[in-house]
């Protein structure tokens, strides 16, 4: 990490083709970072195996989509590096040093893992990994060292407890004073206190006009979605309305949070939202314009991702490009921690072998 060029470690589990919340929660602040700072990507596939353990073969369909989203969103792999986690090793040892330095307790105040368990009426019916998944998270960033990890609002419980971890450890075994500053452990500890930064809409409400967009909710505009497929989804958008031509409800209506967040023509925005609450444009004709914006938003994504859906050889060779990059860097990470810990007993090397 430069001073010109601070570094950022965030990602996705595989669990599907990302959608327009993804968009705008994080992907496209991805994209514009790339200008800015040394960006490392992960798709978090073994995160995902808590849920997808009878359904390997699809999660690992799913690891190739997400590299065509990211790809097709405008991530460079000459600028970024997109990379596996089941193939950086170093990721899985650090998991195990950083869960013993956090205790279950702490563990489950983490309001993410207990609305995860709530929403999903798991009870005490979840593997083991479910509880590891935090501590991997955890590994995921420190092992890159970041500056900043772009997250959506519900990562936030995440990013506070690998800040905790990280001066934790920089104040059991590199000697930072307990009392210090975060500064102070960016220049004596080995790992930074990593900042979270949301996107400009932390929740982007889905179709049906009530939760979060998601896949598993089967309220999501997805970003390869096509054109007829938008205006499907979009013309389902639940508002409330009772009838057409009654005065409508702007405020803490889906339409019109879509609308905020892909319409860029700020005059024709505030035109319809007056002849909404006047009663003089229907639900129809909002609609319409609201696919149209999308549309014009995913439309050279669409085409990038045709592109490569037809060169599924040339993703796996990004991915596997990139992950080597990362091997080098988690490994020089853990190479520190365990010199820091006094577990460094042998010098390793990882290596892709040829096939």
């Amino acid at each position: 990490m430069t001073e010109s060029h601070p570094r950022i470690l965030t990602g996705d589990q595989p669990t599907g083709r990302l959608h327009l919340g993804h968009f705008v929660g994080s992907l496209e602040n991805r994209v514009a970072m790339q200008r800015t700072h040394d960006c490392y990507f992960i798709i978090a596939n073994l995160h995902a195996l808590n849920s997808r353990t009878n359904d390997t073969a699809g999660l690992r369909d799913d690891v190739i989509q997400i590299a065509i989203d990211y790809l097709s969103a405008g991530i460079d792999p000459n600028q970024s590096v997109i990379f596996l986690q089941s193939e950086v090793p170093a990721i899985a040892e650090m998991t195990w040093y950083f869960a013993s330095l956090l205790g279950y307790g702490r563990l489950m105040r983490n309001p993410t893992v207990k609305d995860e368990i709530r929403i999903k009426n798991l009870g005490d019916n979840y593997p083991f990994a479910f509880l590891m998944y935090p501590v991997g998270q955890i590994a995921d960033i420190l092992a890159f060292r970041p500056d900043n990890v772009p997250v959506g609002e519900d990562q936030l419980p995440h990013i506070e407890m690998t800040r905790e971890i990280a001066r934790r450890f920089n104040i059991t075994f590199c000697g930072v004073d307990p009392q210090a500053g975060d500064d102070a452990h960016c220049r004596d500890g080995l790992f930074p206190i990593p900042n979270a930064s949301v996107g400009r809409v932390a929740r982007l409400v889905g179709i049906d006009g009530k939760h979060k967009m998601s896949k598993s909710l089967n309220n999501a505009i997805f970003l390869s979605d096509t054109s007829k497929q938008v205006r499907k989804k979009c013309g389902k958008i639940y508002t409330g309305r009772q009838a057409a031509d009654s005065p409508g409800v702007v405020e803490g209506n889906a339409l019109w949070e879509l609308h905020d967040a892909f319409n860029p023509d700020q005059s024709e925005l505030a035109d319809l939202k007056h002849r909404y609450r006047e009663g003089t444009i229907g639900d129809g004709d909002c609609k319409q314009r609201l696919a149209e914006h999308i549309d014009v938003l995913l439309d050279p994504i669409r085409q990038r991702r045709a592109q490569l859906e037809s060169k599924p050889d040339e993703v796996f060779e990004i991915l596997r490009d990139g992950t080597t990059r990362a091997n080098k860097l988690a490994e020089q990470t853990l190479a520190m921690a365990k010199d820091a810990m006094k577990m460094d007993f042998f010098s390793r090397r990882v290596e892709f072998a040829p096939m």
